[in-house]
């Protein structure tokens, strides 16, 4: 496809970006031989599907706040209940799926008991460069536009 033309010299030097997951929207390109929009150059048509469909958030569901599990007294509370529990449950002629079952029923609801569940979705978003040297700075940055 030539796009410029000058003289004997034809060349295409003029291009659509388009993002490498949008190619397959793609339908058709073309030169229109008599429009020039800059002198010396032809005009570049593209025809493309866009995709309207909006994308649906995903609804919240409540998850178990097994973070809290990490604080000590919290997570010595939940051993001590799981221990009790299994203690209490008959466990002779259950099978592997029934044992797995029942035990995945005990650990998960000991956990909603003792840590809860979240009440909304997350309020940040975790990052792999977010520190407390980071925190800090952001916070001293703060304070000094309140000033």
């Amino acid at each position: 496809m030539v796009t410029y033309a000058a003289g004997s010299a034809k060349s295409t030097v003029d291009y659509i970006m388009v993002r490498q997951r949008d190619k397959v929207e793609v339908r058709n390109v073309k030169v229109i031989p008599n429009e020039e929009c800059v002198p010396k150059h032809k005009l570049l048509v593209m025809d493309m599907r866009l995709n309207t469909t909006n994308r649906r958030h995903k609804k919240f569901e409540p998850r178990v706040r097994v973070w809290k599990l990490k604080e000590e007294q919290t997570c010595e509370e939940y051993k001590s209940m799981v221990r009790d529990k299994v203690e209490e449950e008959e466990w002779k002629h259950l099978d592997v799926n029934e044992h797995w079952h029942k035990m995945k029923k005990i650990l998960m609801e000991t956990a909603q008991h003792i840590c809860g569940m979240s009440k909304g979705p997350c309020r940040h978003k975790e990052t792999w460069w977010r520190n407390e040297e980071v925190a800090e700075a952001v916070r001293e940055k703060k304070i000094k536009y309140r000033k």
